[in-house]
């Protein structure tokens, strides 16, 4: 017999939500494992300086759970973790959860249909279902420079931020220019002797349209929610036509991401003095290619006397510093590195062995990264990916979640209903699926703007992007209730099954 009816392996947003829906369905029985000591993920893991979400708060966050409380309309990072220590002391999700619990691998017993997660201590957690929630952005990714286990300097990455070591006067190189060097270059300048930043691609940048909202501002939200709801209801729609309609249909609306892009460069015009640094700092990708992000201070931190804006290739990293291949060595005494995660290969990060003993990294490795509307894979049932291939729309984090985990959910009550003990995909269904990320994905930036420059981990080794769904969220939501429930197979009968009286759909 399972030890849980649900294991969801990850405390982060996607498993808070997933645990939410369930107790909102009436399933008790589960339990959520995280490696980590406390809940949150990504919010908890990143506090490097300047630390803070990229879309609005008010999209980012559960549309069942506003936040009257966002003291900006771009929330530092660790209201965030609030928010999420919030949502789990209100639904009551601390008892089902375990920290300090790291999986190892999980496979699915046909004898039983059941899914055993080998935790690393040796134990194992059983269960009907699994919901993998491990997120994409939770694996910090060191670069492949020789020289890195020489520096005797202080290393860390922005995701692994050392808050008792201090900064100032220091001088300090940074490998990277992505949305957490954004973020945390203009915040750490100002305390530095010296900064040298290391760029291999340069992102795109926008204004940031934010502010502090006035408590009262707050008080009003508390008082009358659907005026928050309204607000929502803006910056969704904003959000969706900025990263959303027009990457994915580029093709029929280039001119969408073309007017972007002279935004951005008009920004880029505005904040940096020198023409030398301004055209260093201009992509030359499109728009779209890689998520871009939004700053009123970065670019205008390369105005600053004492930072150093370096674009050569680095051959290796000394004992004292980087040498380029120019042959030219800057010396520093702290290396800073903002090189991201390893998304793809974090999806899950663990071995997952499915039907005739097929693992899933080895299936998507050699048929391609694929699932059905995002979530689930054939040959591998009762497991649900919040974060699958072509699952994200490129809009906010949590529209992806709550039609991810409307669609588990869709599933499991389903089973339930019928009694049985395994829900997979048909293969008929799957594949019909995955043609039409295909066909859709020719619309998109992605095969039509100039990406190969732009060193993004949207693209795998097939050329493929399936980090991105080319929909509109409000379209992925829209199938995540209507997807029709015959393509699944139910099969298995459950003895002491309980049931839901509900209408699953």
């Amino acid at each position: 017999m399972a030890d849980h009816e649900v294991t969801i392996i990850g405390a982060g947003f996607s498993g808070i939500g997933a645990a939410i829906r369930l107790t909102q369905a009436g399933i008790d029985d589960f339990v959520i494992l995280d490696e980590r000591d406390d809940i949150g993920g990504v919010w908890y893991v990143n506090t490097y300086p300047g630390v803070a979400v990229d879309i609005t708060s008010f999209t980012y966050s559960f549309a069942f759970e506003p936040n009257p409380g966002w003291s900006r309309v771009f929330a530092p990072g660790a209201e965030l973790k609030a928010y999420a220590d919030h949502c789990v002391e209100k639904y009551g999700l601390r008892r089902h959860l375990r920290l300090n619990t790291r999986v190892v691998s999980t496979a699915f017993e046909e004898d039983d249909d059941e899914w055993r997660v080998l935790l690393a201590d040796g134990s194992t957690v059983s269960s009907r279902y699994v919901i993998s929630a491990v997120g994409g952005l939770t694996k910090p990714k060191a670069p492949d420079i020789e020289g890195l286990a020489d520096f005797r300097g202080k290393v860390m990455h922005t995701a692994e931020w050392d808050h008792a070591y201090s900064l100032r006067g220091r001088r300090v190189g940074i490998i990277g220019t992505g949305a957490s060097a954004l973020q945390a270059i203009p915040v750490i300048a100002r305390e530095l002797e010296q900064l040298y930043v290391y760029q291999r691609t340069p992102i795109w940048v926008f204004p940031k349209p934010d502010f502090r909202i006035p408590q009262g501002l707050q008080r009003v939200f508390r008082a009358a929610p659907l005026t928050q709801k309204a607000i929502r209801g803006v910056t969704d729609v904003l959000t969706e036509l900025g990263f959303v309609l027009a990457v994915v249909n580029y093709k029929q609306l280039p001119f969408l991401v073309k007017s972007g892009e002279r935004a951005s460069q008009r920004h880029l015009r505005r904040q940096v003095e020198d023409p030398v640094t301004r055209e260093k700092l201009t992509p030359k990708y499109g728009l779209g290619c890689k998520r871009p992000s939004v700053s009123n201070t970065y670019l205008r931190t390369f105005n600053r006397a004492n930072v150093e804006l370096v674009t050569e290739g680095i051959e290796r990293i000394t004992p004292t510093g980087i040498r380029t291949s120019y042959g030219r060595e800057q010396e520093f005494d702290t290396l800073i590195l903002a090189t991201g995660f390893s998304v793809l290969e974090n999806v899950p990060p663990f071995p997952v062995v499915g039907e005739g003993g097929r693992e899933i990294g080895e299936f998507w490795r050699t048929e391609r990264f694929q699932a059905y509307e995002g979530t689930s894979v054939k040959g591998f049932p009762n497991l649900w990916f919040v974060l699958g291939p072509y699952a994200f729309t490129g809009g906010s984090w949590f529209g992806m979640i709550e039609y991810q985990v409307t669609h588990a959910m869709r599933v499991i009550n389903e089973s339930r209903r019928r009694g049985t003990t395994r829900a997979g995909v048909t293969a008929t269904a799957h594949d019909r699926s995955f043609r039409r990320v295909q066909q859709r994905q020719k619309s998109t930036v992605f095969l039509n703007n100039n990406c190969g420059p732009a060193n993004s981990y949207y693209f795998d080794e097939h050329g493929d992007a399936p980090f991105v769904r080319p929909s509109s969220t409000y379209e992925a939501s829209w199938r995540a209730r209507h997807f029709s429930l015959d393509d699944y197979s139910f099969s298995g009968t459950a003895g002491a099954a309980s049931v839901l009286d509900r209408d699953p759909h």
